[in-house]
């Protein structure tokens, strides 16, 4: 029998269940695409919101974001901004000192393209668009893909609770939710996994202990037929 076998008691199962779903969680990290709120109030900042999550986490890539506006009324977008994963440049001038990144930090693969407007203006009404420009790198090819999101903006003089923004928030619970119910599940998972192999510690540990019994009478029983 191993002396330095451990003992699987439920205290110990249980932590290493914690731990093996932690790890896990830690390890695939989470991305949600949550809408951005559609109002803001004049005078104040604003976040516009843009989250383009990469459907394949294990494969490399690189991004690139721009931001484009088109005024109320208007037909046409125009260009705004630019962010590669490095450096950032805004490209009209009524938007000149007002638009800052608040996106994914110290990475190239950019998944949360997200800007903040400082002093936020009536004349700031209309649809923004964010477009990624995504490679996706894999053994022997890359892959361009783009993803395009829409942020029709309303500036109001006084704060109101609009649709979106508790739309927003929902999402947000229902996520956490989510994300908790597959911790549980993964909990569960690494539990009953541990136990199985506990249990066949223990059944080999039986074994070993009935097969050194079984050796120990036979040789009794053999020194007696001798003596």
């Amino acid at each position: 029998m191993d002396l330095y076998q451990v003992k699987m008691t439920p205290e110990r199962v249980f932590l290493l269940a914690l731990f093996c779903a932690i790890c896990v969680t830690l390890a695939s990290g989470a991305c949600a695409e949550v809408d951005s709120d559609t109002e803001a109030v004049a005078g104040q900042g604003f976040k516009l919101g843009c989250i383009s999550c990469k459907m394949r986490g294990e494969v490399e890539a690189t991004a690139t974001v721009d931001w484009f506006f088109m005024f109320k009324g208007e037909k046409q977008f125009i260009p705004i901004y630019t962010y590669d994963g490095s450096s950032s440049m805004i490209k009209d001038d009524r938007f000149e000192d007002r638009l800052e990144w608040v996106g994914s930090k110290h990475t190239q693969d950019l998944q949360d393209a997200s800007i903040y407007i400082t002093n936020v203006t009536f004349n700031d009404t209309g649809v923004f668009r964010c477009l990624f420009n995504r490679i996706l790198f894999y053994e022997h090819y890359e892959y361009e893909t783009e993803a395009t999101k829409y942020v029709k903006l309303n500036v109001v003089a006084k704060a109101t609770r609009g649709t979106a923004s508790i739309v927003s928030e929902v999402m947000m619970y229902v996520s956490i939710i989510g994300l908790q119910l597959w911790l549980l599940v993964e909990m569960i998972y690494c539990y009953r996994k541990i136990m199985a192999h506990g249990e066949e510690a223990l059944r080999a540990s039986a074994e070993e202990y009935l097969a050194i019994a079984s050796e120990s009478k036979d040789n009794c029983a053999a020194v007696q037929v001798a003596e």
